[in-house]
């Protein structure tokens, strides 16, 4: 296990420090978090509309802590996060012919790890060597109603081992990215997001392929704590959906989402006739506490008929510390659920905490109980995030994962490192 742990990390940092050296984008800065993690960007860096959680900052698209109206965060032009991406984008903009004044942005991450053991119904299930995760690649337009009517759009592609997971595999196969010639091995291309945006005054609307709203842990890297990722991230929530999601900023306080959608983890494509609701509110309770409701109902497609919710309360406890809850629960028709159990009935709590060491250096803590048609799983994880150069951060992490019920019981190490461009 030792011998693991010390290859694995020696590998994962000389490794992204050589791709550092010869891929870094003219100009590209991450800023300082302001705060430990405060979740509360500005997306026009890795991943808008895609919200890990509830935040104490203005959405104005309403999906939480990556939104066009924040002011820092993970992964945010212009913002004063962790990720903060507006003059790598407009380096790398350039490359395709657009100026730095362009409205255009363009960018995106490479994330390589290694981890020392096989995850169980979650990511992370090729051990015992170094993967590319996520070469990840997007371009966009941020749909702008302050002055009247606007209009955007948004692309994202990624390759690497986390790339079949991201792939609509709730259509039927051979449709969009799914079955249908992505794969590469234990590789696969995915395209999770490709829509169109119009916004004005507090009202927007998006029409496509985009990323849930119903989740605290999110696909892309740099938007997440941990390597690694909660069984209810993986099990209980959608990823992506395809429909019409309409958002409505009612005031500072309160923001409101409703839509429909061809149920989970579809693209441009239904499967046994889904069709579901998908909406919810967020409210800014005070200056650092948040809290958000997201439910989908209806036909789920591939998964059933069904209900879900995601229940997240943010709070900053100090300006270096930041604790999370969230509990969520699926309840389907389908016979049968994850680890091959009977039944789709699931709940899940997880809780974290992470505080702000220095510029550099920050810890946390995940705390997770997982519970699948009556059978109950934990986790508990410990990790570092660490800043190494501007567009570096590497994320070694021990993780502990027990089910009584199914005789698991099991600690990984994992590290993985991310440069953003």
């Amino acid at each position: 296990m030792l011998n693991k742990t010390i290859a694995g990390m020696a590998f994962a940092v000389a490794s992204l420090t050589t791709v550092h050296a010869v891929a870094q984008a003219p100009g590209q800065t991450m800023g300082t978090p302001s705060s430990v993690y405060q979740f509360n960007g500005a997306p026009t860096g890795p991943i808008p509309g895609y919200s890990p959680g509830a935040c104490s900052s203005d959405s104005s698209d309403g999906s939480g802590c990556f939104t066009p109206n924040g002011a820092g965060g993970f992964g945010n032009s212009g913002g004063s996060g962790v990720f903060a991406g507006a003059a790598g984008s407009a380096g790398l903009a350039s490359l395709f012919g657009y100026s730095a004044d362009s409205d255009i942005s363009i960018g995106g991450w490479l994330q390589a790890g290694y981890h020392s053991e096989d995850g169980l119904a979650r990511f992370n299930t090729h051990p015992d060597r170094f993967n590319l995760h996520q070469g990840w690649l997007y371009a966009e337009k941020t749909a702008d109603g302050s002055q009247g009517w606007g209009w955007g759009f948004r692309v994202d592609a990624l390759y690497g081992v986390d790339g079949a997971d991201t792939q609509a595999f709730g259509n039927s196969p051979g449709r969009w990215d799914f079955a249908n010639g992505f794969d590469h091995g234990q590789y696969a291309f995915a395209i999770p997001q490709a829509y169109i945006e119009v916004a004005t005054g507090d009202w927007s609307v998006k029409a496509g392929h985009f990323f849930t709203l119903a989740r605290y842990e999110v696909v892309a890297a740099p938007n997440n704590f941990f390597y690694s990722h909660s069984f209810t991230n993986y099990n209980s929530e959608p990823f992506t959906h395809t429909g019409v999601l309409a958002t409505y900023k009612a005031d500072d306080y309160l923001t409101l989402h409703g839509g429909w959608t061809t149920g989970w983890d579809t693209a441009f494509d239904t499967f046994n006739s889904g069709s579901s609701f998908l909406g919810g509110a967020e409210f800014t309770l005070s200056e650092s506490v948040t809290f958000k409701y997201i439910t989908t109902i209806g036909n789920f497609g591939a998964r059933g008929d069904g209900y879900a919710h995601s229940l997240v309360l943010d709070m900053e406890v100090s300006d270096n510390v930041n604790y999370v809850i969230q509990s969520d629960y699926l309840d389907t028709d389908s016979t049968t659920g994850p680890l091959g159990l009977a039944g789709d009935e699931q709940y899940g709590v997880n809780q974290y905490l992470i505080g702000k060491i220095n510029d550099t250096l920050s810890v946390g803590t995940r705390f997770e109980w997982w519970n699948v048609s009556g059978v109950s799983v934990y986790d508990i994880t410990l990790g570092l995030n660490v800043k190494v150069m501007d567009d570096i951060t590497i994320r070694p992490e021990i993780r502990h994962d027990w089910a009584p019920g199914i005789d698991l019981d099991e600690t990984i190490f994992g590290v993985d490192a991310i440069f953003t461009f």
